[in-house]
């Protein structure tokens, strides 16, 4: 079984890692980015209907500014958002499947989207960056890759792996998109998307090219 190799910033690479484990997979993480908390005013929450979430680390980052805005519901891009704006106070009025393009954004309300600094637009919200994703210069291990599958959650990560690998002929990528693919460039031994924009779908994509390599 070849090891898979996750490259998003932690907490969150070591819960992929863990549920890639619990499904029999060899993995670790080599983060590619720290995130970071960055300045921000929270605007009138009179002036918002509801917020929208694209990432977990809106409610991790955003720091005691959140407070002023828990009385506006919450859609949420995906579970792990969801869950981490429960926990925080929130309440989530909708969670979509992973991908900002299936959140049910309702109409002709007035949306706040707490992003980070480089974000996909989200419908028609207003967007305030509240966190920012730091690249690690030298990221430990990125130079042991070959044999491996590298699961690749978006297209910025996409962008600094090949930035950094030009060896790649013996590493097959996973990606959570087909933007982030694409992000990845040419010369892979394999580079696929997964059929969803989720963690369990690319993890189920991980362990096929891990397991068969096909």
């Amino acid at each position: 079984m070849r090891p898979l190799v996750i490259l998003r910033p932690e907490p969150a690479a070591s819960a992929t890692a863990e549920r890639a484990r619990a499904l029999g997979l060899d993995a670790k993480a080599i983060p590619l980015f720290d995130i970071a908390a960055i300045d921000w005013t929270a605007p009138d929450p009179d002036e918002f209907d509801a917020l929208v979430l694209t990432s977990a680390n809106a409610i991790r980052h955003g720091g005691p500014q959140l407070a002023a805005l828990k009385r506006l519901p919450v859609h949420a891009v995906g579970e792990a958002t969801a869950v981490a704006a429960r926990a925080a106070g929130f309440e989530v009025a909708s969670t979509g499947k992973g991908g900002v393009e299936d959140l049910a954004l309702p109409a002709g309300r007035r949306l706040l989207h707490l992003a980070g600094r480089t974000h996909r637009p989200a419908g028609a919200a207003m967007a305030i960056p509240v966190y920012e994703a730091r690249p690690v210069a030298v990221p430990a291990g990125l130079d042991e890759l070959a044999g491996c599958v590298v699961a690749v959650h978006s297209p910025v990560a996409g962008r600094r792996l090949a930035e950094l690998v030009r060896e790649r002929a013996g590493i097959a990528v996973a990606a959570i998109s087909v933007a982030a693919a694409e992000a990845c460039g040419e010369g892979w031994e394999r580079l696929e998307a997964a059929a969803v924009p989720n963690d369990a779908a690319l993890l189920a994509l991980a362990a096929r090219l891990c397991e068969t390599g096909d």
